[in-house]
Formats: structure tokens, C-alpha cells, sequence
């Protein structure tokens, strides 16, 4: 649980240095930063694989169906925030409301501890890295001019792309997602 544990709080880190502490974040610069998310990532892929822990609620049809819609969900503000779609341009913050999306919906059919800190943990640093932008940026204003109906189209094209090659992977690494 502890390489868990490390790996959440390591992204937590590095993407919070940005605004708590520019001049250190300053001087790692963006590659170093990079270094410490791809870490960050094998801690929790690591950590998540070794932990143990108690479990409250398994996997059922149901709760995968809607862990399904909301991953499908999430995807589609990444691609829409990437292609500048219109839901894109009327949230602040498509890619992290994606990731809060995507992180809720892992917890649904996860109801075990390591689930939580993982998947709660990144839930959670979701909300405060927006809470933060907010704060440090109070004065956004949707950009303005239009968008073509075929980018709104496409980011769904691509979402749901994404979401069968996702969801092939998993069922390779053996959680499958669809069905119980």
C-alpha cells in the first residue's frame, strides 16, 4: 500500500508545484517534471497491483454499465477540450472534469481499499487542482467565435474509439469491463 500511497502523493506533487512552489518547479523544468509523473504512474500501477485490503462491494453489471457511461463520458471532454469543441469552450476545465469523472467512475465497481486510494485520490486531486487554478486565475471568460458541428462529431468518434481500445487493454491486463 505504501508504493501506492507514494505514487498518488508523487502526483499530487508534481502537478500542484506548478503553483505552490514555481521557483523550485522552475528549476526541474518540464522534463524533470515529466520524470516525476511517469514515477508517479509506476508507483501507483505498482502499488495498486501489490495492495491488499479490505473489501466492501465487488463488480456487478450494473455498477460496470455506469463505470462505462462515465469513462465514455470523461473521454469525450478530453477529446472535446483537445479538438476546442463547444463543451470544451463553456468549461473551465474539460480535461480535469474529465479526470474526476473518470476517477468516480473506477470507484463504482471498486469497492475495495486500494480502490479508494487510488482511484479517491485521484478524484480528490482533481477538485483541488481546479479549486487552485480558480483561485489563482478568478477571471476566465469562455473564448469566443464558432465551432464547427463535425469537431463535436469527431471528438465523440474519438472518445468512444478510445474507450474500445481502453477497454480491450483491460481485458488483456484480465479486468474485464463490460459484463460482470
Amino acid at each position: 500500500m505504501l508504493l501506492l500511497i507514494l505514487g498518488v502523493a508523487l502526483w499530487w506533487a508534481a502537478h500542484l508545484l506548478k503553483r505552490v512552489a514555481p521557483g523550485p518547479r522552475d528549476k526541474i523544468g518540464r522534463g524533470g517534471v515529466t520524470a516525476l509523473l511517469l514515477v508517479s504512474v509506476l508507483l501507483m500501477i505498482l502499488g495498486y497491483r501489490m495492495a491488499d485490503g479490505p473489501v466492501w462491494w465487488g463488480a456487478s453489471a450494473p455498477l460496470k454499465g455506469i463505470n462505462n457511461l462515465l469513462v465514455l463520458v470523461a473521454f469525450y471532454l478530453f477529446a472535446a477540450d483537445g479538438m476546442k469543441t463547444r463543451i470544451a469552450r463553456r468549461m473551465r476545465h474539460p480535461q480535469l472534469t474529465g479526470f474526476a469523472i473518470w476517477a468516480f467512475a473506477h470507484l463504482l465497481p471498486n469497492g475495495d481499499l486500494p480502490s479508494f486510494v487510488l482511484f479517491g485520490g485521484l478524484l480528490l486531486w482533481a477538485l483541488v487542482e481546479m479549486a487552485v487554478i480558480n483561485r489563482a486565475q478568478p477571471d476566465w471568460h469562455p473564448p469566443q467565435g464558432d465551432v464547427p458541428a463535425r469537431k463535436d462529431v469527431f471528438a465523440l468518434l474519438g472518445a468512444v474509439v478510445v474507450m474500445l481500445v481502453v477497454g480491450l487493454i483491460h481485458a488483456w491486463l484480465g479486468y474485464n469491463p463490460f459484463g460482470a
